[in-house]
């Protein structure tokens, strides 16, 4: 180590000698132990004094790696040479990120058909949140994945879910307000000026006391877009830990049945879209998962 850097933390003098990568980076690899001073696992906080010998074993980040395929089971409901609609389960990342770097439908997709891997993003082409069930679709070659892409943003492509949100909704309605990145909370998305354009649509499914069933229907696709907009009407998903504010007001014989209920209580049940090849109007639906499905009978039967 150059004595210039002499009564520096060895997170930062190593920062000087490998600008090209981050501190927390290199600190990640010092408490992973692949830096070591003498021939000793070093500390982030050690140090330096001037003519050690360090020694940086560099691990690749894995974003940077190849994603692998791996064989989970998939709920195939429709695939031929071009697309393939699946029915996610609740739980099921779909696209490698932060914190959830394999496990994912991506890794599914990539094992179920190899050939994806030549496709950017295994095909996939919008994405359901991980506590989200039902229908998405994938292409299978870059000419359905630009037809499939061209459809979304056409705002052609139909997609409905099933929400359990909290309150007496009166009405259908739309919520048309831009949705963006929260300006203070960055893991949560909010309705802000600065946002993108969304647009939902629902209806009422099914009114119970102290909570509806709606049927929304997106025009946009923002991340988060349902759960945020009602949210944002003051109707929140039941079981939905990041946007919930405080306790919402409820019968005492459902307070429990929907205070535990473990996830977003949403499912993406119809889908329909043109198909990329033959031009056809295709649709598909999938019945409520089995917790959801267990949920509704049980406030039906509280009242």
């Amino acid at each position: 180590m150059p004595d210039e850097h002499a009564g520096l933390r060895l997170d930062q003098a190593l920062a000087k000698l490998l600008p090209d990568y981050s501190r927390s980076r290199l600190q990640d690899w010092i408490a992973r132990g692949q830096v070591q001073i003498d021939g000793a696992d070093a500390t982030a906080r050690q140090k330096i004094h001037g003519g050690e010998c360090v020694t940086v074993m560099p691990l690749t980040h894995p974003s940077e790696q190849p994603h692998l395929a791996e064989a989970i089971a998939l709920d195939i409901v429709f695939e031929d040479d071009a697309i393939l609609v699946i029915n996610k389960p609740a739980g099921l990342v779909v696209h490698p990120g932060s914190g959830n770097w394999d496990g994912t439908l991506l890794n599914a997709l990539l094992h179920h058909a190899p050939q994806l891997a030549d496709i950017p993003r295994a095909g996939i082409v919008h994405r359901l949140d991980k506590d989200t069930s039902g229908l998405l679709v994938v292409a299978k070659t870059l000419v359905a994945q630009t037809a499939l892409v061209r459809q979304l943003q056409a705002r052609t492509v139909k997609r409905e879910y099933l929400a359990l949100v909290y309150g007496d909704v009166a009405r259908g309605g739309i919520v048309d307000a831009a949705v963006g990145r929260h300006p203070t909370q960055r893991t949560k998305m909010a309705v802000v000026q600065t946002g993108k354009p969304a647009v939902t649509h629902y209806e009422i499914a099914e009114p119970f006391s102290g909570c509806t069933l709606l049927r929304c229907r997106l025009e946009t696709g923002r991340t988060h877009q349902i759960r945020v907009h009602l949210a944002s009407i003051h109707h929140p998903l039941v079981g939905d830990s990041t946007y919930l504010k405080g306790a919402q007001k409820c019968p005492a014989a459902l307070r429990e049945l929907l205070t535990t209920f473990p996830r977003q209580a949403l499912h993406a049940a119809r889908l329909g879209l043109t198909h990329p090849v033959t031009g056809e109007q295709m649709e598909w639906s999938a019945a409520l998962p089995k917790d959801m499905a267990q949920l509704l009978e049980a406030i039906r039967a509280s009242a």
